[in-house]
């Protein structure tokens, strides 16, 4: 079954210039059928697309600067329960949604060849990253839990919501630096959509 996925452009002159080639190209691996929609969109626009899951994309700049548009949206999407997979932007604008703050790093991380941990099994991935900005995990709720870290200098590269079917990352799982080590986190946000899917479709026939 097509899964009908949202790319959520977090920044309005995202949605005008952004290239996110490599995003839909590996949505399209798992059957998804992609639409992107401006920072600027109400909710109610979004709710007549029927998603299965929503992609907060990721861009240049101060998170806190540039999320004027978007975090009253993301926040009733997360009101929702529609999943949500935030990539580099897409992953501190989140996090300002769910009541966190971000930081401005001394250097950032630029480049290829960064490592990153897995906490879950602790298996390192080398990745992409183009940020000067990091998530503070420390200012989030208890109910979302870090999931990523750098090796380079211990800063947050990931995290998900315990209750909730949302989860993101600081780095570019859709680059090649490993060259394949994060496609797996694609996977998992198509699983996750699954069964969600299949937990509302067993609530309707009750």
């Amino acid at each position: 079954m097509t899964l009908r996925i949202i790319i959520f452009s977090t920044i309005e002159k995202l949605y005008r210039f952004w290239n996110g080639k490599n995003i839909i190209r590996m949505l399209n691996t798992y059957d998804c059928e992609t639409k992107i929609f401006p920072a600027k969109t109400e909710i109610d626009r979004i709710m007549q697309y029927d998603p299965d899951g929503v992609l907060l994309s990721n861009g240049p700049g101060d998170p806190e600067a540039t999320s004027t548009y978007s975090l009253e949206l993301i926040r009733d999407i997360i009101d929702k329960n529609i999943p949500i997979f935030g990539i580099c932007l897409g992953h501190q604008i989140l996090a300002l949604a769910l009541g966190g703050k971000t930081k401005k790093m001394s250097f950032g991380h630029h480049g290829a060849n960064h490592p990153v941990q897995d906490l879950s099994n602790k298996k390192v991935q080398i990745t992409s990253m183009n940020h000067g900005f990091t998530v503070d995990m420390e200012t989030l709720p208890s109910n979302v839990k870090e999931t990523h870290r750098s090796l380079f200098d211990q800063s947050n590269c990931g995290f998900e919501v315990k209750d909730k079917p949302i989860f993101s990352v600081q780095f570019h799982p859709e680059a090649s630096p490993g060259p394949q080590d994060c496609y797996y986190i694609f996977e998992k946000f198509i699983k996750t959509i699954q069964s969600v899917n299949k937990r509302n479709s067993r609530a309707k026939k009750k």
